[in-house]
């Protein structure tokens, strides 16, 4: 059956003396522990029985089966889970980029629903959900004590119904309620676009989609640049990016680097390890990269900012990603349903396992919160010498100098309001300005 692994996102003779000294107590405790293994196993089938005659009402034998698989499962960590035929179905709709809800990565803390990141241009983000808060109620119904999958299952409904969350969420005092209609969630994986001389890429997943929008949104810029000598660098923007695939992960590395390990993968036996290399071949032909994280950069996005940062090919910069450093393998089951298990652990080029701990950006730069303004405050803008009444022109410049001045001015202006906009990027940008001004010019 096929596996679909997700980024969601070890002398001769003393040899046989301790062979034959220990084998006997082994096969002993062997036997033990099945014994006990199926003494759990007749405890199980007798629960289960008393269940079906003495329970209060009729339970649906199906779904104790399922609820105990699944409660096996989740006992393990938050990302191994059942998946049942619907559930299965949807993830693969989701890995190719189309699916219904409402646009956010969960994942379980304390017994609340924690998110990991809104997804961009989903009913979630537009509501203003953000990475970090925590969901305690789905329509007034609390979701602690609820596993992930039933909070989730509360959470779905048909296209253009309401559902209402309330988030707790830290800064503010108590929980508020969020109204979100739901839709369907259609995944542009990566978005395109140069803000002055640099290119920006926006991914908000690893699907299948990714390299492939990727490598468009590249060469679309550059070729509106009128070639890559007119471009300084480009601003990778993982920020909010919950992960996915870990093929995409890979390959993403792989689109800026010429050598050298990407990811490593360690799972419970050393024969089960995996280690994964660069090609040759850079997107950006050497050109400076800045990678912008911050706490809802998760699986996948981590793998690829710790890749370019241990490589030196980027510079990391916002604030410490998620953590989730583990891989889930998704195993088909009979019946269409599936089962994803956390089969290994991921490691950086470094060696360094990100799991619990998150990259750490280089440089790090919080996203300031918007503050309202009273409304009786005035605009101020700095006055200069040309705002006083009667003064001198300049008349040592010419008209394509002026032209030139008021150019500059005109970018200078949309720097600041990007600033204004979107600090961490305008901060990453500025990051590419002042390594392009250290190059030669020839």
């Amino acid at each position: 059956m096929r596996r679909f692994v997700v980024a969601a996102l070890g002398g001769t003779l003393a040899g046989i003396l301790a062979t034959t000294q220990v084998a006997g107590p082994l096969l002993a405790q062997d036997s033990a522990d099945n014994a006990s293994v199926y003494e759990q196993l007749d405890l199980f089938g007798d629960i289960f029985e008393r269940i079906r005659s003495q329970y209060v009402e009729d339970v649906d034998e199906g779904d104790l089966i399922e609820a105990a698989i699944n409660g096996m499962l989740t006992s393990l960590d938050p990302h191994s889970s059942y998946l049942s035929p619907d559930d299965a179905a949807q993830m693969r709709l989701q890995t190719r980029g189309e699916f219904g809800g409402l646009g956010i990565e969960v994942t379980q803390e304390e017994g609340f629903v924690k998110v990991v990141s809104p997804i961009d241009g989903t009913p979630a983000s537009e509501a203003g959900i953000e990475a970090g808060d925590f969901i305690t109620h789905v329509d007034g119904e609390s979701v602690l004590g609820l596993t992930l999958d039933e909070a989730v299952d509360l959470m779905r409904g048909p296209v253009g119904s309401e559902i209402i969350i309330t988030v707790a969420r830290e800064g503010e005092t108590e929980p508020f309620d969020v109204s979100i209609i739901r839709d369907t969630i259609k995944l542009t994986a990566v978005r395109s676009r140069t803000e002055g001389d640099s290119i920006v890429l926006r991914v908000t997943t690893f699907n299948d989609q990714t390299t492939p929008n990727l490598e468009e949104g590249i060469a679309e810029q550059i070729e509106a640049a009128g070639g890559i000598e007119n471009i300084n660098g480009l601003v990778l923007d993982l920020r909010n990016n919950p992960g996915g695939l870990l093929t995409q992960a890979i390959r993403v590395s792989d689109a800026f680097l010429e050598k050298g390990e990407i990811v490593s993968t360690r799972g419970r036996y050393v024969e089960d390890g995996e280690r994964f290399n660069a090609t040759p071949g850079d997107l950006m032909q050497g050109k400076p990269i800045v990678v912008l994280i911050n706490g809802g950069s998760a699986s996948a996005s981590e793998i690829v900012a710790g890749a370019l940062k241990d490589h030196r090919r980027a510079i990391v910069v916002g604030t410490k990603s998620f953590g989730k450093g583990s891989v889930q393998t998704v195993m088909p089951l009979r019946g269409e349903g599936a089962m994803r298990l956390t089969t290994a652990r991921y490691y950086t080029p470094s060696g360094r396992s990100i799991q619990a701990l998150g990259v750490s950006p280089d440089i790090v730069v919080e996203q300031p919160r918007r503050q309202p303004q009273a409304e009786e405050e005035e605009e101020r803008r700095t006055r200069s010498e040309a705002d006083l009444r009667g003064s001198l022109g300049n008349d040592s410049l010419s008209e394509d100098e002026i032209r030139q001045i008021e150019e500059d001015r005109a970018l200078a202006e949309a720097s600041a309001q990007l600033r204004e906009d979107d600090y961490q990027l305008a901060y990453a940008i500025d990051i590419l300005k002042g390594l392009s001004a250290l190059v030669p010019q020839e």
